[in-house]
């Protein structure tokens, strides 16, 4: 797909890209320029590990949405192609 970078340098992302992305309106994002390409990553939550009930959990430092079984699925598949 093709876009354009406006006079302030800014860079729409497709809805397409955004949305096989799972990005929305005010995710934060990782902008690297590797091998001269300019690559965009979702930024990662920060993660932190805590005991309960005598076992290691990790938890996320933000809210996190809830996972479902659909979600892995879709996951799977997209991997599999």
């Amino acid at each position: 797909m093709r876009t354009t970078i406006d006079s302030a340098g800014r860079v729409v992302i497709p809805k397409a890209l955004r949305d096989g992305a799972g990005l929305e309106a005010g995710a934060e994002i990782e902008v690297e320029l590797r091998d001269g390409l300019i690559e965009i990553t979702p930024a990662a939550v920060p993660m932190r590990l805590v005991t309960q009930a005598g076992r290691a959990v990790v938890e996320a430092d933000a809210d996190m949405p809830v996972l479902t079984a659909d979600d892995v699925r879709d996951v799977l598949e997209r991997a599999r192609r």
